[in-house]
């Protein structure tokens, strides 16, 4: 319930989502992603600070910017003392996928209040998003939607802020070429793998990745953007096109509502 006194569905105690089962699944499925989320962030935070950035604030930085391909697009900029116009407006280019996803999960939590709808957009990530995605397919208010949600997240944000310090506190022990954040891309990249079900979303993701590549030129990581329109652009034509198809859907049994609510 909120301070105004209305209760909202799929509202409930911090105690009572640590007891849901869905909550533990949301990490659980996140566990697997995390040796290459922590490896992603253990690079990022000694870039940070091999960038010539102070400790406290990059992390003052990790903690309120918590997004780890805008921080390191960002720090060079910053370490060059670029004007900070251009350092908001790189990190707004590099982050407009998130515009994208909050469309979608507005289908999910759209029915909170807003300062818990900014809550929730602040601790989710890309995995995040997939993971929720996969489990729930269908994008609707549903049972077990906000347990699974916060178990993913509260698993990513804590892995993510731990390996990024402690990239920053062993900055000057741990090289940079080592190339460890790349393994947070090819975890990514798992992920979704296991998402092609079906033809849409294969011709979707290739689509999305020649998008992407051809568009590699254009500044400010603006391909990653338009290799998502593109994406979406094809899904919503096939899907228009083709409403029989048969899909290939993981579903699994549904949870009693009660179990949702306080």
């Amino acid at each position: 319930m909120n301070g105004s006194g209305v209760s909202y569905p799929g509202e409930a105690s911090a105690r009572e989502l640590l007891r849901h089962p869905e909550f533990w699944r949301g990490m659980r499925e996140m566990s697997g992603m995390s040796i290459g989320i922590g490896a992603w962030g253990l690079v990022t935070g000694v870039a940070m600070v091999k960038s010539g950035m102070p400790l406290l604030l990059a992390v003052f930085m990790s903690l309120t910017v918590y997004a780890g391909s805008a921080q390191l697009v960002v720090v060079p900029l910053i370490a060059s003392g670029s004007p900070m116009w251009v350092v908001w407006l790189t990190a707004l280019c590099v982050n407009l996928r998130f515009v994208i996803f909050s469309t979608m999960w507005r289908d999910y939590f759209g029915r909170f209040p807003r300062a818990r709808r900014c809550l929730m957009g602040y601790v989710s990530g890309d995995v995040t998003f997939v993971l929720m995605a996969q489990r729930f397919p269908e994008q609707a208010p549903g049972p077990g939607q906000v347990p699974y949600f916060w178990g993913a997240s509260s698993l990513n944000w804590t892995t993510w802020q731990l390996t990024s310090i402690a990239g920053m506190l062993l900055a000057e022990t741990i090289p940079v070429h080592w190339g460890l954040g790349f393994a947070g891309v090819l975890a990514l990249v798992g992920v979704l793998c296991s998402m092609l079900g079906d033809r849409i979303t294969w011709v979707s993701a290739g689509v999305a990745a020649a998008a992407a590549v051809a568009a590699f030129a254009l500044p400010l990581k603006l391909n990653i953007l338009v290799g998502i329109a593109a994406a979406v652009t094809v899904g919503l034509v096939l899907e228009a096109a083709l409403p029989q198809r048969s899909r290939i859907v993981r579903r699994t049994p549904p949870i009693p509502p009660a179990e949702d609510r306080p």
